[in-house]
């Protein structure tokens, strides 16, 4: 994907990112740890997680068409190194998202069941069993969560970095609002 309205779609595709993979990981905390929340957010998280490993390929896709058109320079360079990382962190939010979910999903469907196995009782494969199932997931979470929102702060980090050194004053330019 080149340009949209003018401008490089990579500027405008990485705000996306930029909002919706931290605001993945947050969710997918929350609904590690907060079973109230687990109820009514697993499912619309488990969408945006996906969401999301979708249109990482799609904005770094549109990050290298722009890296052709951009002046090499170490700071370029390094920003699309770290943008390739970005996939790594956004895959383990939409998987763990989406156990969550299924677990959620198997604990409803089970307790609304009853029976034994051949009266037609659902199988369930990954409801929470015990509390130390609970934990490891919720630990794996929050390990996942931070990995992304610390990734995503890096490889922003490193594209304002890439678009922005010396490319304006530190003071205020004649003519300009603050300048005389």
């Amino acid at each position: 994907m080149g340009s949209v309205n003018g401008l490089p779609a990579h500027i405008l595709l990485v705000h996306a990112i930029v909002v919706l993979l931290p605001l993945a990981a947050l969710l997918l905390v929350l609904t590690a740890v907060w079973p109230a929340l687990r109820r009514r957010l697993a499912g619309p998280n488990a969408i945006l997680s996906v969401l999301v490993v979708a249109l990482v390929p799609v904005t770094t896709s549109a990050g290298e068409w722009l890296e052709h058109r951009v002046a090499e320079t170490e700071l370029v360079r390094h920003h699309a190194e770290l943008g390739d990382t970005a996939i790594g962190v956004a895959l383990p939010v939409a998987v763990l998202a989406l156990l969550i979910w299924w677990r959620q999903r198997e604990a409803t469907a089970s307790a609304g069941t009853t029976g034994t196995a051949g009266t037609g009782q659902r199988r369930t494969y990954l409801a929470p069993m015990s509390v130390t199932i609970t934990r490891v997931v919720a630990v794996l979470a929050i390990l996942a969560g931070a990995a992304a929102v610390y990734d995503t702060y890096r490889i922003g980090d490193s594209g304002a970095k890439a678009s922005w050194t010396g490319n304006f004053s530190p003071t205020a330019v004649p003519g300009g609002p603050d300048g005389d």
